[in-house]
């Protein structure tokens, strides 16, 4: 978000989900969509029977590599030299949308210049791609007539997050695929309402609509709806409050539908830090790892116990209606305002959840024309100003969201991951998710007919790489990183680059993120969780 954002100023997806069918070159860039959105998947599956090209950049062989028209198996970390060697070979071959360009955007020299010092040779030394297979990607997405980037969190996930998705945007800016239906860019969140979520202030330096708290006016208008001083210090990312809580300066927190001690990186940190907070209350649906650390459990509600809306990805506003009452009561904007008002706080007693949908189109510029009356049938998608505006199904047809009304292009240089592979762990660890389980499983593992299709973690290891290690396919190994141990059953399969291996973070009999590291995206927080380095040896 922050990366698209900064770019093309607003950190969302530019197009709608049912526009893919029409696009005619897919650039599919670190998602496996079958298994991680796979209601994603059947709109690309329908663009390609009708004859779209796919072009697929992941380092896994995932069903939608096995078929793509061009497969860029790239190292982990090497997003940033790969995109700007597809830039550069576009410059040189004269691909680019210069008319686009002249008009519509800023930066375009630096760029050029940066782009510039990624020959394809450079770029095949550090990503491990063939350079004919890098012209051949940037041709194909150049000179498309329609073509959609559609990313996931092999995009996000890395300690240049931010930037990856800074470089996806100067790839569209440059051949002029944004602004136009069945085209632009598509980021996939991790979850059902990430952007609902992000829209609707949890940011630390945004108030709701990412209005920011150094700005005077939005801390007046949210201060007079609100009956309280706003401040102007941006908070803490969720991940420093962790940091703070284990050198004893961060005193309480409140979860609510998380399970950092599960689903974290570096989760030993996590699980010190938790120990070290004086108050912590979680509110779930069941226990999980972190309720093992909680002072107070409040029960949460499923999202059939609750009325209310979901934001997706593609920015449409959704009305979710309870089929049932909530089991323990109250659902969980009942239980905050409660909370709330026992603090001494009135102001969160509502009646109703359209009650609150109307403060926040009082207040929030892009859900201004939304209310219940209007979705109740069908969603509307941001940004919707007014009571008779349709929504926006495309950004950026005229103007894109920044002071100058063009986007920026970004000088950006290739760092890789903060954890590399050497002598003592030679493998780097990539770690996603499989279609039957859920998140951290916690839902998911208690269905028993999923279970039995997926009881246990594996470890997806190549074969080459298994042959080196004298491993077989359902041996138990243990993985080792700088930080722990697992044991797990090993899946010898093609599916894994040689020198990569890929685990799951569903099961908490094996707790992946263990393995993972502390390092992170400076600019968002967000942990690298798609490379670590670690070695993997058969049980003796």
């Amino acid at each position: 978000m922050a990366g698209l954002a900064t770019s093309l100023g607003a950190g969302a997806a530019t197009n709608s989900l049912a526009q893919i069918p029409d696009v005619n070159t897919i650039f599919l860039f670190g998602s496996n969509p079958t298994e991680g959105h796979p209601i994603v998947s059947l709109y690309i599956k329908e663009a390609l029977a009708k004859g779209a090209t796919l072009l697929v950049a992941d380092p896994r062989k995932t069903w939608m590599a096995k078929r793509a028209d061009v497969w860029l198996d790239l190292m982990p970390g090497s997003n940033i030299a790969m995109l700007n060697g597809m830039i550069n070979v576009i410059l040189q071959n004269g691909w680019e949308n210069k008319e686009f360009i002249a008009q519509r955007t800023e930066n375009i020299e630096e760029l050029r210049c940066k782009v510039s010092e990624y020959d394809l040779e450079r770029v095949a030394k550090i990503t491990g791609v063939a350079g004919e297979k890098i012209v051949e990607t940037a041709r194909l997405y150049a000179q498309a007539k329609d073509a959609m980037i559609i990313y996931g969190l092999g995009v996000t996930e890395h300690q240049t997050g931010t930037e990856n998705a800074m470089a996806i945007a100067n790839l569209a800016l440059v051949c002029g695929h944004i602004g136009r239906p069945a085209t632009g860019i598509m980021a996939l969140r991790g979850q059902n309402n990430v952007q609902g979520a992000s829209d609707l202030g949890p940011l630390p330096a945004t108030l709701p609509g990412y209005q920011s708290v150094t700005d005077a006016k939005a801390r007046e208008k949210f201060g007079k709806a609100w009956g309280v001083a706003i401040s102007d210090k941006p908070g803490l990312k969720s991940v420093e409050m962790l940091d703070q809580c284990k050198d004893g300066k961060f005193k309480g927190i409140y979860i609510l539908g998380e399970d950092p001690a599960h689903t974290d990186a570096d989760a030993g940190h996590v699980r010190a830090a938790l120990e070290g907070a004086e108050f912590l209350v979680v509110q779930d649906m069941f226990h999980t790892e972190t309720t093992k650390f909680a002072d107070v459990i409040l029960p949460g509600a499923s999202y059939a116990e609750k009325d209310g809306t979901f934001t997706n990805g593609e920015r449409r506003v959704q009305r979710v209606r309870k089929a049932i009452e909530p089991l323990a009561g109250m659902a969980e904007w009942q239980v905050l305002g409660e909370v709330a008002a026992r603090m001494g706080y009135k102001g969160m007693l509502y009646n109703h959840p359209s009650e609150i949908m109307d403060e926040i189109a009082s207040l929030v510029p892009i859900y201004g024309g939304i209310s219940y009356a209007r979705i109740e049938e069908k969603g509307i998608q941001w940004p919707c100003p007014t009571k008779d505006h349709p929504g926006t199904a495309t950004l950026y047809t005229d103007l894109f969201s920044r002071a100058s009304g063009k986007a920026v292009f970004l000088a950006l240089e290739h760092q890789g991951s903060g954890e590399k592979p050497d002598a003592e762990f030679p493998l780097v660890l990539i770690t996603g998710r499989v279609r039957e389980h859920y998140n951290n499983g916690s839902m998911t593992r208690r269905c028993l007919g999923i279970a039995e299709i997926v009881p246990e973690e594996l470890v997806e290891i190549n074969p080459e790489d298994a042959r080196q290690l004298a491993i077989n396919n359902g041996d138990w190994v243990t993985v080792s990183s700088r930080r722990a141990d697992l044991k797990v059953k090993a899946k010898v399969t093609e599916r894994s680059h040689k020198g990569t291996v890929f685990m799951t973070f569903h099961h908490q009999t094996a707790l992946t993120n263990n393995l993972t590291s502390g390092h992170r995206d400076p600019i968002t927080g967000t942990p690298e969780y798609k490379a670590c380095a670690v070695k993997v040896a058969a049980c003796k």
